[in-house]
């Protein structure tokens, strides 16, 4: 994008986000954070939330990083305050949230610090019902602007009324495709730690949530008649086997399902697998379903946000209705009768949307555009919204 005369571009940002833990929207934080750091910008980053995990690879990249300290489910009006002392010392061009609670209070600490450029980024179609729309309409005019992850989440967002048409934009997620790469050698040396070199293995990742829809995904894999020669690797936090290993044991699936916990090595678990599940009853646009078919997976999911924006039906893996678990198990069958070579294909087409539509460097460019674009709006007097702080 063309500079303005007399206006400078944008260089200095902090990332507001409601946590740091191994999930697609906090990883996608720290992709972006990590590319403007080799942009040159001046980048921070600030978690609401006690960190998880991730902590580490921000210090790897020198990027500074400052945590509100909030406990999970403890309301604390403080953050607000603590909030406003950290941007009146940096005094950042741009503050850009991600998820609704980050987005609600990046939008009211600009009734306290004047901050040129305000931009929440929602990660999913619902965050959270009826109440959470009804405060980001009520809180639009204090961002500049509003964008999602998915064009499916963007038009729910319009149609419930909870941003204005025009004031929200489509960027999708941005994935490093060289950490996400098959290698034949790799896939033999994981197979060999996990101690399954013959069986078909599905991988599936993310934490327990209600989103995630296990149960479906659980009972899908029970009635598939090829169950008995594969294994179902579920990888995630928050209590997901202790609170899946029950209907596990009643579907009879001890021997064939794994729980892998909490992992950070999420990209060799993919070069070891045979293909993705995901049974999920509403996404924004899953970073883990990118990675999926960044690393050549051939991939089942479900037809909700923008996993349809990723993965081509029939072309790339099989696309179904969410919630229902015989579609979703013949999905599963289909995938394991096809040949290695046709997976194979699916798996090269997956890879070459991924590079054609998601690639960091490609996605970073349009965050930068838009960052400049309501930089030079606010300058020039003709947008931008928000209050002037005092």
């Amino acid at each position: 994008m063309n500079k303005q005369p007399g206006v400078s571009p944008p260089s200095s940002i902090v990332f507001l986000l409601t946590s740091l833990s191994f999930a697609g929207a906090e990883v996608q934080v720290i992709n972006l954070a990590t590319e403007l750091r080799r942009r040159q910008w001046k980048v921070r980053v600030v978690s609401m939330l006690v960190p998880e995990a991730l902590v580490d690879k921000l210090e790897e990249q020198g990027i500074e990083y400052v945590s509100l300290n909030i406990r999970r489910g403890v309301p604390d009006p403080r953050m607000l305050f603590r909030l406003a002392v950290l941007l009146r010392k940096w005094r950042p061009q741009v503050l850009h949230c991600h998820m609704v609670h980050a987005n609600l209070l990046g939008r009211m600490v600009r009734l306290l610090v004047s901050i040129p450029v305000v931009v929440s980024t929602a990660h999913s179609i619902n965050e959270g019902g009826r109440l959470r729309e009804r405060l980001y309409r009520l809180t639009d005019s204090l961002a500049s602007i509003t964008t999602n992850i998915s064009q499916a989440a963007v038009d729910r967002y319009v149609e419930v009324g909870a941003v204005p048409r025009g004031r929200i934009r489509f960027i999708p997620n941005g994935l490093d495709l060289e950490t996400f790469r098959s290698s034949p050698e790799l896939r033999q040396e994981m197979r060999r730690k996990l101690q399954l070199l013959e069986p078909f293995i599905w991988l599936a990742v993310g934490r327990f949530d209600e989103a995630k829809d296990y149960p479906t995904m659980l009972q899908a894999f029970a009635r598939t008649g090829g169950v008995q020669s594969a294994v179902l690797l579920l990888v995630g936090g928050d209590g997901l086997e202790e609170k899946m290993m029950p209907l596990v044991q009643r579907l009879g699936l001890e021997n064939r399902v794994r729980f892998l916990g909490v992992r950070d090595d999420i990209q060799l678990l993919m070069k070891g697998a045979d293909g993705y599940l995901m049974s999920s009853a509403w996404e924004g646009m899953p970073m883990v379903l990118l990675e999926a078919a960044a690393t050549g997976l051939p991939i089942v999911t479900t037809d909700v946000g923008g996993n349809r924006e990723v993965v081509q039906d029939g072309i790339s893996g099989f696309v179904v209705m969410p919630g229902d678990p015989d579609g979703l198990a013949q999905a599963i069958q289909r995938m394991m009768e096809l040949s290695d070579e046709e997976r194979h294909a699916m798996g090269e087409a997956g890879r070459r949307r991924v590079e054609q539509r998601f690639g960091l460097g490609a996605i970073v460019d349009q965050w930068e555009a838009l960052y400049r674009e309501f930089g030079c709006k606010r300058a020039q007097g003709t947008g931008g919204s928000g209050q002037e702080g005092v």
